[in-house]
């Protein structure tokens, strides 16, 4: 057998929610992991994942075992970065397609969650299989680079939001805290949020502004989960297990 047909293809996602955590002061970032019920890493936590088959694509595949595995479907899946390290994998050499998507509290709460599947803080993983450790790290690296400058907050987010969810999606992010009056100037001055005209309703004081994201993309910041190579929409798909 070649070299070439000894390497096994697979994808993963890593899969980000915003959720309370009773060790902190707001909210953190969390992640769904499967248990592996074979060889290799029997019994240990991974991304959700799985193999490659030949004649599918590598979005829907990655689409299709998340919701296989944990029944999520979030409405974007972004391609992350290729791992293919040679001693990556116990049962020999496996080189993954990470895919990933942050999902809303209330897709979140959609996952299957079991025996076999568990939400874990992102910051207090216990070992996982193969590489998914570095991978995660890899994942938060790439999102709190984000955050500063882009929209992806966004993702966190509904159609309408306050200033102060807007702003606990940052600190949750980037896990420190933020001056409220400092965020706000920052955040208007960027122009990437328009005031709708809008407050929240069944407040008891004073209802707070409802904003959304401007279409126009404010001063032309990158959009992580806009249209690009390697992307696609998974309005339709759900992922899986590796």
């Amino acid at each position: 057998m070649s070299a070439q047909a000894a390497v096994a293809l697979a994808v993963s996602t890593v899969i980000f929610a915003l959720r309370s955590d009773a060790e902190s002061d707001f909210k953190t970032l969390w992640l769904p992991l499967v248990r592996r019920t074979r060889e290799p890493y029997l019994d240990q936590w991974a991304l959700p994942g799985g193999g490659l088959p030949g004649t599918e694509e590598l979005a829907a595949a990655a689409a299709r075992t998340l919701r296989e595995t944990t029944g999520l479907a979030p409405k974007y899946l972004e391609q992350l970065y290729t791992f293919g390290d040679p001693g990556r994998s116990a049962g020999g050499r496996v080189v993954s397609v990470v895919y990933w998507a942050l999902v809303e509290s209330g897709e979140a709460d959609l996952a299957v969650v079991g025996e076999n599947v568990r939400w874990f803080p992102a910051d207090r993983l216990p070992r996982l299989a193969f590489d998914h450790n570095r991978i995660v790290e890899y994942a938060l690296w790439r999102l709190r680079t984000k955050v500063e400058y882009s929209r992806i907050a966004h993702a966190f987010l509904g159609e309408t939001f306050t200033l102060s969810q807007l702003r606990d999606v940052h600190e949750a992010v980037l896990q420190k805290s933020l001056d409220p009056a400092n965020f706000r100037r920052t955040i208007e001055a960027s122009g990437s949020i328009v005031d709708t005209g809008e407050r929240v309703a069944g407040t008891r004081h004073r209802p707070p502004r409802l904003y959304r994201y401007n279409d126009s993309g404010g001063r032309g910041e990158p959009d992580p989960f806009g249209p690009e190579p390697g992307t696609t929409a998974a309005a339709a798909a759900v992922p899986s297990t590796n």
